[in-house]
């Protein structure tokens, strides 16, 4: 290739590479300008206010969606993350046993499975069980709520858990592990003290992943939401069927702001980390050679 192909093949690359983040992030840029807006139009700038933050303070069903839909985003993905590290431990380790390939199915089936579905699926089965209960103990649990969108979000993500986990697990050099074992470790300890402390990398991954999940779903909690229960999604997504409301502009600019504070602040620690264990072992072989 000439050395004017390298540079118009360069330029041409340096051009899709920015329509698409332009594609990715200017809606975000929109949204964010638009909610300092004076007025509700999203067409003009008019003055800049904070006049939707305040509205978003005193937004009652928006804090409380918020404050539910964080409690069950922790829930879920803490749930997620403890059923997707034995989901994956059992696939991994234990590579024959009746019923593997059944088993692997219904963990798997979440991923390729419409959400439409699991949250029908769910509500039909959360229905007959509190029939079921109020006709044998004269009370009729679960009730539709926090509970059951917990269950929802847990099926959920323990299928994207269980995922980041097994590649880490596969990884991972079991020799470690047949090493602790020959020292006197029982299973058990070895599973807690050298296996769990070696995929921890991958257990905050599955965790970040089934928190913004849960975070952010809609479908499934429309089916497994009670009368009262309104989390953020749902909320904002009520919102957005009635019309321009900045107030939902407020909300999405904070939680963008969040995240990328979380997102900095994570990436800099890991920077930093690696930065000093690069010079602990620069000073170990400078060691060595003395």
């Amino acid at each position: 290739m000439t050395t004017l192909g390298r540079i118009l093949a360069g330029k041409t690359g340096v051009v899709w590479l920015t329509a698409i983040y332009g594609f990715l992030y200017l809606p975000l840029g929109f949204l964010i300008f638009f909610s300092f807006n004076s007025t509700r139009q999203d067409a003009r700038f008019t003055g800049f206010s904070l006049r939707w933050y305040e509205a978003l303070m005193r937004d009652s069903r928006l804090i409380e969606g918020f404050w539910l839909s964080l409690q069950v985003a922790l829930t879920a993905a803490t749930l997620s993350c403890i059923l997707g590290t034995f989901a994956a431990f059992v696939l991994v380790r234990y590579h024959r046993f009746r019923g593997r390939t059944l088993f692997s199915g219904m963990i798997n089936a979440p991923l390729v499975m419409p959400e439409v579905i699991i949250g029908l699926s769910l509500l039909l089965l959360m229905v007959s069980v509190q029939r079921t209960t109020e006709a044998w103990f004269g009370v009729g649990w679960p009730e539709r709520g926090f509970v059951t969108i917990v269950f929802g979000h847990t099926l959920m993500g323990m299928a994207y858990a269980m995922v980041v986990i097994q590649s880490r697990l596969r990884e991972m050099d079991r020799a470690i592990e047949e090493a602790a074992m020959d020292l006197g470790c029982r299973p058990a300890q070895v599973f807690f003290l050298v296996t769990l402390p070696n995929i921890a990398p991958a257990l905050v991954a599955a965790w970040l992943l089934t928190f913004t999940l849960s975070f952010d779903d809609v479908v499934i909690s429309e089916f497994l939401s009670g009368p009262g229960v309104t989390t953020l999604p749902q909320a904002i997504f009520t919102y957005a069927r009635r019309g321009i409301n900045p107030t939902v502009y407020a909300a999405a600019t904070l939680l963008i702001a969040t995240v990328t504070v979380v997102i900095v602040t994570y990436s800099v620690s890991i920077a930093r980390a690696q930065r000093r264990r690069e010079r602990e072992l620069q000073m170990a072989a400078r060691q060595d050679v003395a």
